[in-house]
């Protein structure tokens, strides 16, 4: 165990995650209060996995000072990963995930105390009239610690689409105060992403960050200032503000093309534009007292 993570530091990486919340007492809780999935964390999993095998407690839980020195001697930055994280919607609020943001809480504190930087890692798959409850208690149980969550997914039923489920998710964690979002590709749950996957789920992860943001104190400005840029170019048909504007100006330009047809509107309206009408319309003086 500490022998691969001294490795990575050695090497320069600037973070790692360590499962260090899986241990012999949230197992006992996850046995006592059984889930459907169980346990999904690849880490998690394998950290049970050394325990039932060993009859030895995680080391990075055990010995949790000496990772500390390891990440203090090397600079490097600890994410808490959440070894317990429901896997499924009807998993979503148990008591093996509040134990678990419990004692990621108590360890962001030893973590800060000796010198190293920490963030936590949250779930998963949550409904979505749980997710800011969750965000929130998260939060709090952590002492405010940088909040990386994956997804959260808001159901379950739509492999070959997590990537939408999770950004859905990620707008609502982002204005309940999660602060990174992890991107989720179309590949979840199936089959290892494509590079296509990983362009379309960062695309789609970058859209729900930004959605949020709209919503946020000290990044809303900044936010709706895009969105203004984007609502002139379409006010005035401009097309290459529009294209400059998007998150993905390729996509915008391929879909804008593929007809082959150049107007100076879209072909869904196309001469019957309700922009262009309307400012005709009012360029006459509709609306004016007579």
């Amino acid at each position: 165990f500490f022998n691969a993570l001294e490795k990575h530091a050695k090497d320069g990486v600037d973070f790692v995650t360590v499962h260090v919340g899986v241990n012999k007492n949230s197992l006992e809780r996850l046995a006592n209060d059984p889930r459907i999935m169980g346990v999904v964390s690849r880490g998690g999993s394998l950290t049970m996995k050394y325990i039932s095998e060993t009859g030895e407690d995680n080391p990075y839980y055990k010995e949790y000072d000496y990772l500390l020195e390891i990440a203090r001697e090397y600079d490097l930055t600890l994410s808490l990963g959440d070894g317990l994280r429901p896997g499924c919607i009807e998993d979503a609020s148990d008591r093996a995930k509040y134990m678990e943001f419990i004692m990621l809480g108590e360890l962001v504190k030893r973590a800060r105390e000796a010198g190293v930087q920490a963030m936590v890692e949250g779930p998963g798959h949550v409904p979505a009239d749980e997710i800011e409850t969750s965000v929130k208690a998260m939060k709090h149980l952590t002492d405010g610690a940088p909040l990386y969550l994956l997804g959260p997914l808001v159901t379950d039923i739509a492999p070959g689409y997590d990537h939408i489920t999770a950004a859905m998710g990620g707008v609502i964690a982002g204005m309940a105060g999660a602060d990174f979002l992890c991107a989720t590709t179309p590949s979840e749950h199936l089959d290892l992403p494509t590079k296509d996957d990983v362009i379309e789920g960062t695309y789609v992860t970058r859209i729900a960050a930004h959605a949020a943001d709209l919503t946020r104190p000290g990044v809303r400005d900044r936010a709706r200032a895009w969105d203004l840029q984007m609502a002139k170019a379409r006010a005035d048909l401009d097309w290459q503000g529009q294209f400059q504007s998007a998150i993905n100006p390729d996509r915008a330009r391929q879909i804008r093309h593929r007809r082959g047809v150049e107007t100076d509107t879209c072909t869904m309206c196309s001469e019957l534009c309700a922009i262009r009408l309307a400012k005709e319309a009012m360029e006459k003086g509709v609306g004016q007292k007579r």
